[in-house]
């Protein structure tokens, strides 16, 4: 993968302060590794776009974490499906927006719309 072309199709990861290259080119290359060209095709780069960016995502929460005085990777929480300010309260039926069994793909919308594909990808028969 290409960083130049990532920072063109997903700009908010454009700063290099808060990605720099050496990141964006770990997490693709772990990327690449199970993303599979020939399952993929055509859609084989935006996969491992949409995985390195789901990677990254979670990389820079573990960095603003450390960053607070907390402890990075220690964060199991899952969805915000209720909050209260004051005295509004709003809820979210999250179920809704994540995918069945994607366990840590449901952390990021880069991750869902990962594994929504990937499923999508694996379907049918696959001539060895």
């Amino acid at each position: 993968m290409e960083t130049a072309t990532f920072r063109t199709h997903f700009p908010e990861f454009a700063s290099e302060t808060d990605y720099p290259v050496g990141v964006v080119t770990f997490w693709s290359g772990i990327a690449e590794k199970f993303v599979i060209e020939e399952r993929w095709d055509d859609l084989y780069d935006h996969g491992v776009e949409l995985a390195t960016a789901h990677y990254l995502s979670l990389a820079i929460g573990d960095q603003r974490q450390a960053a607070a005085g907390g402890i990075p990777g220690n964060s199991t929480q899952g969805a915000i499906t209720s909050q209260s300010v004051g005295g509004v309260s709003v809820s979210f039926d999250a179920s809704s927006a994540l995918e069945k069994d994607a366990g840590h793909w449901n952390a990021t919308t880069y991750g869902r719309q990962f594994i929504r594909l990937a499923r999508m990808m694996g379907m049918g028969g696959y001539q060895l």
